[in-house]
């Protein structure tokens, strides 16, 4: 996982609530363990509609989606964390997740950054002209008109995707201190 510190540039602004893990990647796909491929289906429902933002050239390879409430409900699947990150989303904005959709996305070195729903409505029109920027040092999501939305997110959390720290690279850092426990087990049987 490679770390992050700023995600700056255009913003997908889909703003719908309760989209659910099945519209983010179709049940139909959920037969691969490989996380590529997934982002050609991802939101396929929504594509075929018109004025999908999904499909407007203007915000191709956006690296920030920016949501309404209960973003990422339904099913338990990473597929959707894998879907999103294969389109390029490094962050997502939204007033609030699904809890396991947002342990995915960590896993998965997405950033959910939680804002009130004022915040987020105002972010969705600035987006439709003007680029975004989620900033983990600081802790705030700006606009070039001179928005500034302060979030939280938890110090773990944040540590791990500021390091591009999974879970295996957690579990290595911790190799000396494993293969001293290990050496002394031995000794001890």
């Amino acid at each position: 996982m490679t770390g992050v510190t700023q995600i700056q540039g255009r913003a997908y602004p889909l703003g719908l609530k309760n989209v659910d893990t099945d519209l983010i990647i179709p049940a139909s796909y959920l037969k691969t363990i490989l996380r590529t491929g997934l982002a050609e289906h991802a939101f396929e429902a929504l594509r075929g509609t018109p004025d999908n933002v999904l499909e407007d050239p203007g915000f191709a390879g956006a690296p920030i989606l920016i949501a309404g409430d209960n973003f990422g409900c339904g099913s338990s699947r990473e597929h959707a964390a894998w879907a999103l990150v294969g389109m390029g989303i490094k962050a997502v904005i939204a007033p609030s997740f699904s809890d396991i959709f947002s342990g995915n996305a960590f896993k998965n070195g997405i950033v959910t950054v939680v804002l009130d729903q004022a915040a987020v409505d105002r972010l969705l029109e600035v987006a439709k002209e003007h680029p975004i920027t989620v900033d983990l040092e600081t802790m705030t999501v700006t606009s070039p008109l001179q928005d500034r939305f302060p979030f939280e997110l938890d110090p773990f959390r944040r540590e791990c995707l500021m390091r591009g720290l999974d879970e295996i690279a957690l579990t290595l850092k911790s190799e000396a201190a494993i293969s001293a426990y290990e050496m002394r087990n031995r000794e001890l049987a």
